[in-house]
């Protein structure tokens, strides 16, 4: 059975009381945040910037992002109201600079080029409709902003068995994506730069890192007046 955005939303509203207690804030999703912070200072420095943080759960990443970066402006989003209620606490103490939003990854609720950097941390594989995300995120990035989108890594044997054979046993049908298939989905959403750095150990992770490309001009048409047939007879007539 196709997994849904309906099952991938109750499975994390069960998971929401928990979710900050969990086993794999240590062994995935803390090394995956301090692996996209390191990375954003490297490109950002202390530049006032703005990120997306998609599939945000509870706000972990989103206040551990803005009290190493001060001046960073951080909107997070996620698919379930639960989630974002147990961050409620986090939320308020970084509340001018921390800003949560319901809302779906395949239908951004933002303008084109609204931010620096999107990023994206094991929560891809629940995305029922991944192309369809990607294309968002590249449409709210700036020309010249960059994805990180970070996912399991799963094209070595014991990554394989993690995350293809032990999550979906778990999880349902999700799809945690080969590196050949990031590259495929980011190419054809139009990033450029594309990078890929594995992270080993027993939760084994790719970060993807691609660049926003500069909107391609609409095309005007031609700078004449094309003649009918018509009258170009008579006018070779006269």
């Amino acid at each position: 059975m196709a997994y849904d955005k309906r099952q991938a939303a109750e499975e994390f509203a069960r998971w929401s009381e928990s979710y900050d207690r969990c086993v794999l804030q240590w062994l995935l999703f803390g090394p995956s945040h301090r692996a996209l912070i390191k990375r954003i200072e490297a490109v950002a420095g202390r530049k006032p910037i703005s990120v997306l943080d998609i599939g945000c759960g509870t706000g972990l990443f989103a206040s551990r992002l803005q009290a190493a970066l001060p001046e960073s402006r951080v909107v997070g989003l996620d698919l379930v109201a639960g989630m974002l209620a147990m961050g409620e606490r986090r939320w308020r103490y970084h509340e001018e600079t921390v800003f949560p939003v319901q809302g779906d990854s395949e239908r951004l609720p933002f303008a084109a080029g609204s931010f620096d950097f999107i990023t994206c941390a094991n929560s891809f594989h629940h995305y029922p409709n991944q192309e369809q995300a990607v294309a968002e995120m590249h449409r709210v990035l700036k020309p010249g902003g960059r994805l990180l989108l970070i996912d399991g890594y799963r094209d070595a044997p014991w990554g394989w068995f993690i995350y293809d054979v032990c999550v979906t046993y778990r999880e349902g049908n999700v799809h945690h994506a080969s590196s050949r298939r990031f590259r495929e989905i980011l190419d054809r959403a139009g990033f450029q730069a594309v990078a890929q750095k594995v992270h080993r150990g027993f939760a084994p992770f790719l970060l993807n890192e691609a660049v926003a490309a500069e909107p391609i001009p609409a095309f005007s048409g031609p700078h004449f007046r094309v003649r009918s047939p018509s009258s170009v007879a008579q006018r070779s007539e006269s």
